[in-house]
């Protein structure tokens, strides 16, 4: 790999340990990954701010101790818990020490405290085209896929290396080249009706997931007057069912206003297509719930933003969640400012939603929940709770959410899509 004079010299130590160590992990990863030289990125979302394992920690401490400072502007993913209400949240006050302790040392690094998996909607937008460095598979998805900047999945600890230099190994989709779609999946008699019903987005963004695996695939057929709250629902269920990191949905992503476009004149290697028969398949799938009891909602994964929040605000109005059941949702510390000066959190907390900020619902231990089955209208939360958590989940949409938690058992309007 070219290095540049200043790189040697930070492998040679003259800016520090920390700064050596940093580069040294990134020159690793390039020469793994075959990168002839190192780029230059002008932000980093890191995602290694979850307490899981000491070792983490321990990393991000030593760096502190070695003198790290962020050299571009980092906003940081959620801390698995709630950092302000964490009682609230049932933590035990014997881990909580760690979590505080891993936030201390991301935030004497300067990095930004946002704690949100959704740092798109917090005001950090990169540009069409820009180099960046973001952890958070969701965040990866929408910012190559949504926005077109340029991003690789960045694994924890990677992400905080960036950060440290202000570089990255020049492979991977940074590279126009490696951003050409080789397959093809296409939406068939899916309708407008079935569109109409937003729990649509995630459940198409799983299977094309679980379709694509880690290629780059081109999407056809999503309306153009999508939602953006739609879309990040779509790819946080895309990069948790499949390893993807950019799809092109044609009419949408920047780099595909054709199919054309993303194909770079050439024909898909594959083509698929997606049925109605495939979402009431996947719907199942993401219901793991034996009957028809939970006594956990959870939505917010990704984090909500303002304008699902006024949706779920008009869905509770006059209405309670039922004692059996524990509705909780989640949030970035801007958004929850918003809701709480506009009486949107007054009206929340009167119909008994719990609304948190920080924290991820994914990343925390089931035994201090003692819950036994979830309802969400995320279907990465579906999937993950199951597989990860071992918590039973149910998939469904915001008024499905809202009208489980208010009748204390499972409630899901028809969809069209069952009816095909």
């Amino acid at each position: 790999m070219r290095l540049t004079d200043e790189d040697k010299r930070i492998l040679d130590g003259k800016r520090g340990e920390a700064a050596r160590i940093a580069l040294s992990v990134l020159v690793d990863l390039g020469e793994l990954f075959g990168a002839a030289e190192l780029m230059k990125v002008s932000q980093v979302h890191i995602d290694a701010t979850l307490y899981m394992v000491d070792a983490g920690l321990e990393f991000a401490e030593k760096l502190v101790d070695w003198g790290a400072k962020v050299a571009v502007p980092t906003s940081l993913n959620p801390s698995a818990i709630d950092l302000q209400r964490w009682k609230a949240y049932r933590v035990p006050a014997e881990i909580l020490s760690k979590h505080k302790r891993l936030e201390a040392a991301y935030l004497n690094m300067r990095a930004m405290p946002t704690w949100t998996c959704a740092p798109y909607q917090h005001g950090i937008v990169p540009r069409f085209g820009e180099q960046i460095a973001w952890g958070e598979s969701n965040a990866i998805a929408f910012a190559n896929s949504i926005i077109g900047a340029r991003t690789n999945r960045y694994a924890d600890l990677m992400d905080i290396c960036a950060a440290i230099i202000g570089k990255v190994p020049k492979f991977g989709l940074h590279l126009t080249e490696n951003r050409k779609a080789g397959m093809l999946i296409e939406l068939k008699d899916i309708t407008s009706t079935m569109f109409a019903n937003d729990a649509i987005y995630p459940l198409l963004g799983y299977l094309l997931g679980e379709m694509a695996g880690d290629q780059v695939a081109a999407l056809t057929g999503i309306p153009e007057n999508v939602k953006i709250d739609s879309l990040k629902g779509f790819c946080a269920a895309a990069a948790s069912s499949g390893a993807v990191g950019l799809c092109h949905l044609v009419g949408i992503t920047p780099e595909a206003q054709t199919l054309e476009m993303c194909l770079y004149g050439s024909k898909p290697q594959t083509v698929l297509e997606i049925t109605p028969q495939a979402i009431r398949e996947t719907e199942e799938k993401l219901r793991t719930v034996k009957n028809d009891g939970v006594d956990l909602v959870v939505t917010g994964c990704p984090h909500y933003s303002t304008a699902e929040f006024v949706r779920l605000a008009q869905l509770i109005q006059g209405k309670k969640v039922h004692s059996s059941v524990v509705f909780w949702v989640f949030t970035n510390r801007t958004v929850y400012a918003w809701i709480k000066n506009n009486g949107i959190l007054a009206d929340l907390i009167a119909g008994g939603v719990m609304v948190f900020t920080d924290g991820c619902p994914l990343q925390y231990p089931r035994e201090s929940w003692q819950f036994s089955a979830a309802m969400t209208d995320s279907a990465k939360f579906a999937n993950y709770c199951f597989s990860q958590r071992g918590l039973e989940a149910v998939y469904g949409s915001i008024e499905d959410c809202v009208e489980t938690a208010v009748q204390g058992k499972i409630r899901r309007k028809e969809a069209a899509w069952r009816l095909k």
